[in-house]
């Protein structure tokens, strides 16, 4: 919850070795995350502990980011060997329930015959941060590569595809963060299946996904494939 609560809720079901549970009344934009109980047992690999809340492998989006300190480590610093039962929810990201429908139109992939494909290679936020006819709030986010200034760009350049650098959810590392710095390039995942949430112009509750999706339908009606 929004105040820092939570509510558990235990996978009873259990389907090809998936547990799972059906919630009714939960809405998109609702956050949760797994606390998974079993053996501790670090010389065997297994660092089972409920008192680290755990993403969704498959969430569709990630809400928030990581706040690095011993509260997210599975061991406390200078005891690598023993368990840290430091509550790590307050600290980590959560995965949110998303409203999978979404009207494409009647979006087509372009197909562009390879012989004809012209493919320019761009990071979210390198091809959109320094452009003067954007608005400034829609620099560096996926709504930026759906606004007409880029689309322009790219179709005047004869690009018949964009191929985009990490889009999916990644972090910061913990030494970069250290440092200053920032993981830019996005080559640390942590979701998959999850559209990074600060290239969102909007939120992280969904919007990420939304705001993707229409870039992607805007770029399809110009011709231009998506690469990921």
């Amino acid at each position: 919850q929004d105040d820092g609560s939570e509510t558990a809720v235990e996978l009873r079901e259990s389907d090809a070795f998936v547990r799972h549970a059906y919630l009714p009344g939960i809405m998109p934009g609702q956050r949760y995350g797994f606390r998974v109980h079993g053996r501790y047992a670090p010389e065997r690999g297994q660092r089972v502990n409920s008192a680290k809340l755990l993403l969704d492998p498959y969430a569709r989006a990630i809400s928030g980011s990581i706040k690095w300190g011993e509260e997210v480590y599975s061991y406390p610093f200078g005891a690598p060997d023993k368990r840290n039962d430091l509550d790590s929810a307050p600290h980590t990201m959560t995965s949110v329930v998303v409203n999978p429908y979404f009207d494409w139109g009647d979006d087509r992939r372009p197909r562009t015959e390879y012989h004809h494909t012209v493919i320019y290679e761009a990071h979210v936020k390198g091809l959109t941060m320094q452009h003067p006819a954007l608005p400034e709030e829609l620099r560096g986010t996926y709504a930026a590569l759906a606004h007409p200034a880029i689309i322009e760009h790219l179709t005047e350049l004869g690009v018949t595809a964009l191929e985009l650098m990490p889009v999916h959810q990644f972090v910061n590392d913990h030494r970069l963060v250290e440092m200053g710095l920032n993981n830019y390039w996005g080559y640390n995942t942590i979701g998959f299946f999850a559209p990074h949430n600060t290239y969102a112009s909007w939120g992280d509750r969904g919007q990420q996904v939304l705001e993707f999706k229409s870039a992607v339908r805007a770029l399809h009606e110009a011709g231009i494939e998506v690469i990921l």
